[in-house]
């Protein structure tokens, strides 16, 4: 792969970015409300160690309260994904979507699969089909990331 270090930081950032706005539009938007009136926070069958973490427990998410850091945090987390990807994507077949969905899925079950296994269900005691929802909003985010970073460091220049 001939990417350079610049593409591969100009596809971590841009993969970072694009978790956060997908972050953005499911969890924050569906999921837990701009108000706090969304499903994971609403539902009467959600474990009430949950919302009182998102909600009551002081301190209460950086996430809600100052995002910034969560954000940038993100965003490094895209260039270091963007490095892994830069890794192991020579070894797949080629193409943006070939390895763009590879690494996708990678994401999804390394990073955000364990994460609904060891903390919501483990630690929150969350009920699976809200479980399953998340799984579905990290499957998205996983995407974008995925697909954003495939894009910029497989695009050839002209």
């Amino acid at each position: 792969m001939s990417a350079t270090h610049g593409r591969t930081i100009l596809a971590g950032i841009a993969g970072g970015a694009s978790m956060n706005v997908v972050m953005l539009l499911t969890f924050r938007l569906l999921g837990f409300g701009w108000n706090g009136g969304g499903i994971l926070l609403t539902s009467p069958h959600q474990s009430r160690k949950l919302i009182a973490v998102w909600t009551e427990m002081e301190p209460i998410p950086l996430v809600v309260n100052t995002p910034a850091p969560i954000i940038t945090g993100i965003i490094l987390y895209g260039i270091m994904h963007a490095y892994i990807y830069r890794w192991v994507a020579p070894a797949w077949p080629a193409g943006i979507l070939k390895r763009g969905l590879r690494f996708s899925i990678l994401v999804f079950v390394m990073a955000f699969l364990f994460w609904e296994f060891f903390t919501p269900f483990n630690m929150f005691g969350e009920p699976l089909h809200l479980i399953a929802l998340e799984l579905v909003f990290w499957a998205c985010i996983a995407f974008a990331d995925g697909m954003t970073i495939a894009g910029i460091v497989e695009k050839r220049l002209r």
